[in-house]
């Protein structure tokens, strides 16, 4: 909120004004009692009933900029809150990903912060505004007759002590409501990402059933809260409510007695009538505190997570590079005690290409995934011209290296957009070049708004081997000095993926390239070849000599990869009769 000093200075200040009419106009409904209709003064009447006006307008005028100001500061935080829990996101390591679910995150962004927003709004600002009218009330009372102040307010401290304990009792659960939100969240998220296999699997009753029992947790808990919170408000309202029967009865019998005016008494039950307000805003407004402190925790969980992979101080930019790559004795794992390379080195030379070939789980992509610093190296080191990728600024590394992931992430609109994902300057010449290269301008000029075409959430309305295309040709327009093909073309047809090698064996020329595939077609044209298996290199070279030497890549080659050459072999004499 600080930031928001100003307007929040304001809105603190309207409502100081707010209040002090507030407390001041009792008095004045004493002295029409008292002065005006007591003693018959019409004057004193008139001059009362004016100035309750006039308080009242300021009042409203005054209440017009508290409430302004107050909601224009909670947009202002809940604005900034979702930019810098967005930017943490988009900064948190691959590793905080991998754990952490996609609807989890969903909901702190949403019911967290929107619960934050009203704290730093109403909630707040109406807590101090009530602490104020019962500290201002009970000043007054006090002053105006102590023994009937006494009397009237012997239940403010049961009160505080009742709303003490409500607040550690329900706090657990306000946290465990948003904790199931967000799973029920998650599991929303999963199923509407998931709607073909569930179909496909017929588990849409499987998935009701489910869905129904987070939705039955969510319920039995907030059941619970508004069990005790109904409990609570109506004896909180109770004893303060019980302070009239207390001021009607004592007071009553003073005033006839001589010891209070009626005046007096009219006010003092006003104040005791103001008083019930507060009490009542009170009890709900720690219910908020309460909510949002839970949710408070949520988001900063989020907000001061720290990000494994990070620029270290001092960090040089990496400038251009020739391409270069040396895994230096690397060892990895996602978690501890359980590794995926295990000492793996080779060196790259500028402009290779480089085939990763084995089993799945080898440690294929785990090789791909750390040259960007996605992950770092548990042990070793990689080295980019000689530099330790380590050693050098995130955006200058990744800037220099055009990926297209085993699994297409395409965005939610059109063509144009996705291919200049990583070049939004790039031109619509420049556009059309990279998806010829990859293969996809054809098809995207097949469609009727061409290049404007909305592609739907996560590339939906087009095909697996369109998706590819178009990753591919949003990697290629970046001209990268390192391309990463994470299995890029497992997805297309033999003709399509003849398109796209020929494609890239262009573009490939003079960068230095990694191609993680399962067909030979991919590999066989390599510079070199990484043969991986359980996390380590078993094998590296050219296919002929790999062929000859290397019996775990011969393996592979005659038992998943020959039949590739036989189809491929058949398709051609079949082209040609």
């Amino acid at each position: 909120m600080r930031p928001y000093w100003p307007l929040q200075l304001l809105a603190y200040l309207c409502m100081f004004g707010i209040t002090g009419i507030s407390l001041y106009m009792p008095q004045i409904i004493r002295r029409v009692v008292d002065q005006g209709i007591g003693q018959a003064n019409l004057d004193a009447l008139a001059q009362s009933v004016f100035l309750l006006l006039i308080l009242t307008v300021f009042r409203g005028i005054m209440r017009f900029g508290e409430g302004y100001m107050t909601e224009r500061v909670s947009q202002g935080v809940s604005y900034d809150l979702r930019n810098h829990f967005y930017h943490k996101l988009e900064q948190l390591s691959f590793s905080y990903h991998d754990r952490a679910q996609t609807g989890e995150l969903l909901s702190r962004t949403t019911s967290d912060v929107e619960r934050l927003q009203r704290l730093t709004g109403r909630g707040l600002l109406g807590l101090l505004n009530a602490g104020i009218m019962i500290i201002g009330t009970t000043v007054i009372l006090i002053s105006m007759q102590p023994v009937l102040a006494i009397l009237s307010l012997a239940a403010m401290p049961v009160i505080t002590i009742l709303m003490r304990k409500y607040v550690q009792r329900q706090h657990p659960l306000w946290r465990s409501r948003q904790e199931i939100m967000a799973d029920l969240t998650s599991r929303v998220e999963q199923n509407l990402y998931g709607i073909g296999v569930v179909r496909g699997f017929a588990q849409e009753d499987a998935e009701l059933e489910r869905f129904a029992h987070e939705n039955d947790n969510i319920f039995g808990v907030s059941m619970r809260i508004t069990r005790r919170q109904s409990r609570m408000m109506p004896l909180i309202v109770l004893l303060a409510s019980a302070s009239t029967v207390v001021i009607l009865w004592v007071g009553g019998a003073m005033v006839i007695q001589g010891i209070l005016t009626l005046g007096a008494l009219v006010a003092f039950n006003s104040y005791m009538l103001q008083l019930i307000g507060p009490m009542r805003r009170i009890g709900f407004l720690i219910t908020m505190l309460g909510e949002s402190h839970a949710s408070a925790q949520r988001v900063f969980d989020v907000l001061d997570a720290e990000s494994d992979v990070v620029d270290v101080p001092g960090a040089a930019d990496l400038g251009e590079i020739r391409g270069e790559v040396a895994f230096e004795h690397v060892s990895f794992g996602y978690f501890d005690g359980s590794p995926v390379l295990k000492d793996v080195s080779f060196q790259v030379e500028p402009g290779q290409v480089v085939a990763l070939l084995g089993p799945t789980g080898s440690g294929k992509s785990t090789i791909t995934n750390l040259i960007p610093r996605f992950y770092d190296v548990g042990s070793g080191s990689i080295k980019i011209d000689g530099v330790d990728v380590r050693d050098v600024t995130l955006d200058s590394l990744r800037s220099q290296i055009g990926i297209v992931l085993q699994e297409t992430t395409l965005f939610g609109s059109t063509v144009r957009e996705n291919i200049a994902f990583g070049r939004p300057e790039a031109t619509q010449e420049e556009i059309e070049q990279a998806a010829k290269a990859a293969a996809a301008h054809d098809f995207i000029m097949e469609f009727p708004n061409g290049y404007d075409t909305e592609v739907g959430e996560r590339g939906s309305t087009l095909s697996g081997g369109q998706r590819q295309r178009v990753a591919i040709a949003r990697a290629l327009l970046l001209d990268p000095r390192i391309l990463i093909l994470d299995d890029a073309t497992s997805s297309v047809d033999t003709e399509t993926e003849q398109k796209i090698q020929q494609a890239l064996k262009n573009l490939m020329r003079g960068r230095t390239s990694f191609v993680i595939a399962q067909r030979v077609s991919t590999v066989r044209d390599a510079d070199m070849i990484l043969v991986v298996d359980k996390g380590e290199l078993c094998a590296q070279g050219r296919h002929q000599d790999l062929i000859r030497e290397s019996g775990i890549y011969a393996d592979i080659y005659y038992r998943q990869l020959r039949q590739e050459d036989i189809d491929l072999a058949q398709a051609v004499i079949g082209g040609t009769a």
